[in-house]
């Protein structure tokens, strides 16, 4: 992969799953970047400069010189169309590209029972019953699907489905989702966790 030193500025959340599995890529791929704090729990996403950034108020933002992007699947699309095209990261073919935008889809969607218990976890709140289970629910065809592979799309090498559904999945035990059950998906984890470049999502406010 050639070396390329981009001038990339990330709007994030440190403790934000979302935002950490875009700097994770970033790491990942050996990317510069500016990195700016956006204090979601003072309301900073409301501010009109940011909003101006993404109307919908939401974290992570990515500004690549006059281009911004926002959704942190789609950025982790653009980041490595534009930077690792001929990389491991996609999928080859129509049909990889279809396995992917499975896994990208529950990350938008079943994870969110995850995320939901782990964000009660960090703040000290009560967990939601529904996260738990809708949790659960997806752990429980994670584990299944990696029965016969090491990553959640077949290949020796990981892809964007892995980093997308990491940063939750590997704090779930805050929110009271505990991967004793999972064997699988605690090796999987530990897989994500051995890449080069890899960086851990913090796990306090």
């Amino acid at each position: 992969m050639t070396t390329i030193t981009p001038t990339l500025r990330l709007y994030r959340l440190p403790v934000s799953g979302h935002c950490h599995r875009v700097e994770l890529m970033l790491s990942l791929l050996g990317l510069t970047y500016e990195v700016v704090h956006v204090d979601l729990l003072a309301g900073e996403q409301r501010r009109p400069e940011f909003l101006a950034l993404n109307p919908l108020g939401q974290v992570p933002v990515l500004v690549d010189g006059d281009l911004v992007l926002s959704d942190s699947n789609a950025i982790l699309l653009y980041l490595v169309l534009r930077f690792a095209p001929d990389g491991h990261w996609l999928p080859p073919g129509p049909v990889g590209a279809a396995r992917l935008q499975r896994w990208f889809s529950l990350a938008a969607s079943w994870l969110d029972g995850v995320a939901s218990a782990r964000f009660a976890g960090l703040v000290g709140r009560p967990v939601e019953e529904r996260s738990l289970v809708q949790g659960r629910h997806l752990f429980d065809f994670m584990e299944a699907e990696l029965e016969h592979r090491d990553w959640l799309l077949e290949g020796a090498e990981p892809s964007l489905a892995d980093i997308s559904l990491y940063s939750y999945s590997s704090q779930a035990g805050m929110g009271g989702l505990a991967l004793d059950p999972y064997p699988r998906i605690r090796a999987w984890l530990a897989r994500v966790e051995a890449l080069p470049g890899f960086i851990a999502l913090p796990d306090r406010l």
